[in-house]
This record gives structure tokens, sequence and C-alpha cells, in this order.
């Protein structure tokens, strides 16, 4: 199936938002900010100045694919997640729900610095803590 261009959906603005916030933010042109969009998986350089300077005006983009959103999230300095989430937010009208308070959220987050022994006594407590007995 051929990629196809897309305008921004009615209301879904993520991407194009977060990737102008950093942008200023970083005090970066397009051209630069495109230079450093570079895929730490492949060592490549993955969004070209012409699809950013374009996402920014709200002129349709192709949807980024991963190493895109990789590449992205390198260049802004940003989580990938937070990259993931805005593209599929907006290309395709995924809303990631994590809970109201943020919290699990937060726990899933940190739960990556953890070591396996960690998590695992991390579960072992939430079983604890939920179990009806």
């Amino acid at each position: 199936m051929a990629a196809e261009d897309r305008a921004p959906a009615e209301g879904r603005t993520q991407l194009r938002d977060l990737v102008r916030q950093r942008k200023e933010s970083l005090g970066l042109g397009y051209e630069r900010l495109a230079a450093r969009c570079v895929d730490p998986e492949t060592g490549v350089q993955t969004v070209k100045y012409s699809w950013l300077h374009r996402l920014a005006t709200n002129k349709p983009v192709e949807a980024p694919d991963l190493g895109q959103l990789r590449g992205l999230a390198a260049g802004l300095e940003v989580p990938l997640h937070a990259m993931q989430e805005a593209a599929g937010a907006e290309f395709f009208g995924i809303d990631t729900v994590w809970s109201a308070s943020g919290e699990a959220r937060a726990l899933v987050e940190r739960a990556d610095r953890m070591t396996p022994e960690q998590r695992a006594q991390l579960l072992r407590l939430i079983e604890t803590l939920t179990s009806d007995g």
C-alpha cells in the first residue's frame, strides 16, 4: 500500500505542536533540526528539512514511520514514547490512556530503569497490595 500525504485531522495536531514547541525551545531552524534527526539504531538521518517545514506549517505530510520517530525523538531531545503518542494521536486518532492521576504512566516509565530483579519485586508487591485476601 502506497503511503499518502495526510492533512492534519480535525483538531489533531499533537505531533505538529510537539515539533514546533521543541524546535522553538531548542532554538533550531528546520535545516539544523533535520540534521539532528538521526535514528540512533541505524545512524541514518531520517527526517528531511522539507518534511519538517510542511509538518510545522500544517501542510499535508506522510505519516512518519518508526525510524523517523526515533530520529525526531533524538533531534528534539524527547523520549521516543512521546513522539509515538503524538504521531498516533494526530495521524491515526489513537489516544493513549494511562490513568486519571498519571501515576500509572509514571510507574511504567520508571520501571524501565529498574533491574529485572527490582521489577519482579515490584510486581510481587503490587500483587500483595491488590489481592483480595
